[in-house]
């Protein structure tokens, strides 16, 4: 139903599927007037969208607010359930797709991708109103019917892949430990050209040692406990603890002289993988902190642990869970206990909680056996 009042906006007319579909800018301040959200109430089967994960609103919201010169966001999807009418300004050519688009204020807008840019942005808008001239892009479809709308949701989702954490890693320039990860990889003799910078796993014949997710983890735990520290502080502790460890671990020093290949060492030794880099991280941490001046002539304890994966009286249940590696926090922690008794260095109040219970499961499955 058309009451004589409408929304017109300026935009360019396109075909996908031999259907009309038109892209137009849409101010931040109509965003949360114009594009109401589905009921949430309603069950699954009636709505055209997912349920709004509200928990992912404020974290979406500081992204705009904290980076207000530098922000990015990609089109709304947006689909009209009414007659609309669409007025070129020009009758020929190419120009003919460029015009006004005139909607019905009595439509029904159903945002089909982008609810949580939308939310999002109306969240930023009430601390920061000055947003509201700012504009985002809008592509409209004219889909009558719930049953098309839920499809495009399907097939806008479908295909949609996250990039990994390696690749995210590599092209953040706003997070400062990746910043400063990267930074350590390219001027670290040790990491140089061993780090796959683009994915967060690494076949069997990969050239490389170490993934840049599994330093950046790593990293991040090592330096976690010196908040205090300058940018420069950390990056210089960062290279001289990694270096430090390098110099204790001599399969990776055969790697770069050529004697191993990196998958031999990835498939016969545990010390390359993000869990135990995470773990060696989480000791040295306590060891930069009880022994400041002291600790790289404390590291040479990692020197007669016995890395080797096959040797599963001591890793498996801390670094491996049925043979397999394993990332979870409490194998982090059971690992980096596992260094910590070759550096003597004391748990933490939460490691012996950890270790006690683990020590309890091993002998009770002793017990159980016997």
């Amino acid at each position: 139903m058309n009451d004589g009042f409408e929304y017109q906006f300026p935009a360019i007319r396109g075909i996908q599927a031999q259907r009309e579909y038109y892209v137009s800018m849409c101010p931040m301040r109509l965003l949360p007037k114009l594009f109401q959200f589905d009921e949430d109430e309603l069950a699954p089967e009636l709505r055209a969208q997912r349920q709004l994960n509200r928990a992912r609103i404020p974290e979406l919201s500081r992204y705009i607010t904290e980076n207000v010169n530098n922000y990015v966001f990609s089109a709304i999807t947006v689909s009209i359930d009414a007659d609309i009418a669409f007025t070129s300004f020009a009758g020929e050519g190419d120009a003919n797709r460029i015009g006004i688009l005139k909607i019905p204020m009595s439509a029904r807008f159903i945002i089909n991708d982008g609810q949580h840019r939308r939310a999002a942005i109306d969240q930023a808008l009430r601390n920061h109103p000055e947003l509201g001239d700012e504009t985002i892009a809008v592509v409209f479809f004219v889909d009558k019917g719930l049953e098309r709308c839920q499809q495009m949701f399907s097939d806008l989702n479908r295909y949609a892949i996250r990039p990994s954490t390696s690749l995210s890693i590599l092209y953040d320039y706003r997070d400062e430990t990746a910043r400063l990860v990267k930074s350590l990889i390219a001027n670290s003799v040790i990491f140089r050209d061993v780090v796959e910078l683009e994915k967060t796993s690494l076949a069997p014949r990969s050239r490389r040692l170490f993934t840049l997710s599994a330093i950046y983890h790593a990293t991040n735990e090592l330096l976690s406990g010196f908040q205090e520290t300058t940018p420069e502080e950390a990056a210089r502790l960062a290279l001289e603890f990694w270096e430090s460890v390098a110099d204790q671990m001599d399969e990776w020093g055969r790697v770069r002289s050529g004697d191993l290949t990196a998958g031999e060492v990835r498939t016969d030794f545990i010390h390359t993988h993000g869990v135990v880099l995470q773990a060696l991280a989480r000791a040295g941490r306590t060891l930069v902190s009880k022994h400041p001046n002291t600790w790289k002539n404390k590291l040479g304890g990692l020197k007669v642990i016995d890395w080797r994966r096959a040797n599963s009286r001591v890793w498996e249940g801390r670094a491996l869970v049925g043979g397999q590696l394993s990332k979870s926090h409490q194998n982090v922690v059971l690992t980096a206990n596992a260094i910590k008794a070759h550096l003597d260095l004391e748990l933490s109040e939460e490691e012996q909680r950890v270790e006690d219970a683990f020590r309890r499961g091993a002998n009770g499955a002793r017990k159980a056996t016997a």
